[in-house]
């Protein structure tokens, strides 16, 4: 080995944990993405409704920019300074629209027909024909 290659490899031991971290955060997306490339886009789109196939959209460009972010800071840009960081945020505020979208579909619908019926069957009303109602013999029992 030459003298480079020696402290190429020397890095303070201070960042050696978040380095372990970064390099098997690398892997699981390294994986993902093999899985994700197993499949055919069209095949996969086919499988999804048009709601998960927008979020499957949207995270797929959020990671992309993401690694560009990345990149980015790697090669010593400032990355809040770059034109990607107004993409982040576009594709954010689209990705908040889709999740407003997919709780309004989770949220419990009023059946307007159902709820009238509870709190009309719910409420005493006192009138002549709920007392006479009232006070009428059990079935098979009719009186004269």
């Amino acid at each position: 080995m030459s003298e480079d290659d020696t402290s190429m490899e020397e890095y303070p031991t201070e960042i050696h944990d978040y380095l372990a971290a970064f390099e098997k955060s690398l892997g699981s997306v390294d994986e993902m993405l093999k899985t994700m490339m197993s499949v055919s886009r069209s095949e996969l789109l086919q499988k999804l409704e048009p709601l998960e196939q927008a979020k499957l959209d949207l995270v797929s460009v959020y990671t992309l920019n993401s690694m560009f972010w990345v990149y980015l800071a790697t090669q010593g840009i400032n990355p809040k300074e770059h034109p990607v960081k107004q993409e982040l945020e576009r594709i954010r505020t689209y990705m908040n629209k889709v999740k407003e979208i997919a709780d309004k579909k989770k949220a419990s619908k009023l059946d307007k027909g159902a709820a009238s019926r509870f709190v009309r069957n719910a409420l005493w009303e006192p009138n002549a024909e709920n007392e006479h109602t009232s006070k009428t013999p059990a079935k098979g029992k009719k009186r004269k």
